[in-house]
């Protein structure tokens, strides 16, 4: 995989191999950074991470701290590994934790939540209420969802933007 743009622009890291994490493709990415614009300074959660590509292009595009959850232990460990080897250390960390557990242990408040869950898996509403809730007043949720389900509505968040591909499509949700 590389990064598509901004500072960390053409470099390549890693994808894990498994069959549960599908890395989400470059033209996804890119169409959801092109939508967001400037994330200069933001503080960015990077939710269900999988190949940690989402908070990797976030941090190349200028955002300030990223904090990956990833339930699986091997794709936890190769994002530590790409972050390392990308010397971004410093603002990325990466956590290995069902986010339901995640959620129930830390309360930070975030400008930018990306989340990218498994689409044999995807989140009950109740998850995704709870990651919304950790958006700061007038913030946006960035929702991967499979093309053939309706995006799910939030509690507290409305959705502004939905951007469609194959067999996905993204809904950009404030609250």
């Amino acid at each position: 995989m590389r990064v598509i743009s901004g500072s960390l622009g053409k470099r390549v890291f890693a994808a894990p191999d498994s069959p549960r994490i599908h890395p989400m493709s470059e033209k996804v990415r890119g169409a959801i950074f092109s939508a967001l614009g400037d994330i200069s300074g933001l503080d960015v959660l990077d939710v269900y991470s999988g190949s940690g590509a989402l908070g990797i292009e976030a941090v190349s595009r200028g955002a300030d701290q990223v904090i990956s959850i990833e339930a699986d232990a091997k794709a936890a460990a190769l994002i530590i590994k790409n972050v390392k080897e990308l010397n971004i250390s410093n603002r990325v960390s990466v956590i290995n934790a069902r986010i339901e557990s995640w959620l129930d242990s830390d309360h930070t408040s975030f400008d930018l939540i990306i989340a990218d869950p498994p689409y044999d898996r995807v989140p009950l509403t109740e998850t995704l209420n709870s990651i919304a809730s950790r958006l700061k007043s007038g913030c946006l949720l960035v929702l991967s969802w499979p093309g053939n389900h309706e995006l799910p509505k939030i509690q507290n968040a409305s959705l502004i933007k939905v951007r469609s591909f194959k067999d996905a499509q993204v809904g950009f949700y404030r609250n």
